[in-house]
């Protein structure tokens, strides 16, 4: 997520600048025929161009919309997911207790119990985070967003580490090596938690009410997994996708030859002004719609996507501040105004 004010109209140009380079080469190609060999007929009506540039304006502001829709819904998401985890802290530490017990436990041991409680859902953030960090066939392509997070100076972990590394300080060997055995770990960690919750109830160390609020908690984190999921593996209708970027280039190829008519009626030569007020309107068309473009997926690790890993990060701190821990980690710091 990029959390600068606003980007430099340099760093716009930078990101755009072969495609400028392209914009450029298809507004050269007929200006240059129509005046070196006098082809009267590649001077085009304007109309028809018109009309293709009000549908694909029309397009690209729907295909935004919609790209906008499906990255503001992933801050929700898991905007609500810390809060909830927040939410679980309290809870484990508040509602586990000897209050109801038969047979007491001790303050050590239940200090145990509300620490296995807060790791395994920390546990859980990082298998969500590793499952949602994995790349989609119809992402961008997994070296090309690696060149741009090189040249932005910043990197998503969940790409240079595993996630058996990244969970074992949270779990004990057997639950790991059984979590990591399956085809869902986020999925299967949640279980698990509704399982010792199960336990605790019959130990005497939860009453009903406080139970049934705790897996309350825990279908609220599935919610969450389950709407992440939803974003992650069903990609932006790629028939709206692929069609726009076509009329988007059938427009650019157009702009010229309709271009050219305009601007000789202003005076002698002025043909060569097409060059670059075509380069000026097929760059805001385009670059529009790339906007859109790198929008749609927001958990693939771009500079504007959703910051799970820094998200993450914060609910560890708080939830481990809970259980009064002092070697807490640092918060994710934004790596040139990127935050991961």
């Amino acid at each position: 997520m990029f959390v600068n004010r606003s980007y430099s109209f340099f760093k716009v140009l930078k990101w755009t600048r072969l495609d400028l380079l392209k914009f450029t080469v298809i507004a050269t190609i007929p200006v240059a025929l129509y005046k070196v060999t006098n082809l009267e007929w590649l001077a085009f009506p304007w109309a028809p161009t018109t009309l293709v540039g009000t549908a694909v304006a029309f397009y690209i502001g729907f295909k935004n919309n919609s790209s906008y829709d499906r990255l503001w819904e992933s801050r929700k998401i898991w905007g609500g997911i810390v809060n909830d985890s927040r939410t679980w802290g309290i809870k484990a530490l508040d509602f586990v207790n000897n209050d109801f017990a038969d047979a007491p436990v001790s303050d050590q041991e239940l200090k145990s119990i509300h620490r296995r409680l807060i790791y395994r859902h920390i546990a859980w953030l990082t298998a969500l985070r590793f499952q949602l960090r994995t790349t989609r066939t119809w992402e961008h392509p997994r070296l090309s967003m690696e060149e741009i997070r090189q040249k932005k100076g910043f990197d998503i972990p969940e790409f240079r580490t595993q996630l058996q590394d990244e969970i074992a300080p949270f779990l004990d060997n057997k639950e790991r090596e059984d979590v990591l055995s399956r085809k869902n770990a986020a999925t299967q960690l949640i279980k698990n938690q509704s399982k010792d919750l199960k336990d605790l109830r019959k130990m005497g160390l939860l009453d009903d009410f406080r139970h049934m609020s705790l897996v309350d908690n825990l279908e609220k984190f599935y919610v969450g997994q389950g709407k992440s999921e939803r974003i992650k593996n069903y990609p932006f209708p790629r028939q709206y996708a692929t069609l726009n970027g076509f009329f988007i280039w059938m427009f650019v190829v157009l702009l010229p030859f309709s271009m050219i008519k305009e601007f000789k009626e202003l005076g002698t030569n002025m043909e060569w002004l097409t060059i670059p007020f075509c380069v000026m309107v097929s760059w805001v068309f385009h670059t529009m719609e790339k906007v859109g473009d790198y929008s749609e997926n927001p958990f693939e690790g771009g500079v504007n996507d959703t910051p799970i890993t820094a998200l993450s990060r914060t609910i560890e701190i708080d939830l481990r501040d809970m259980l009064n821990e002092q070697d807490l980690p640092k918060a994710m710091p934004a790596v040139n105004h990127v935050l991961s």
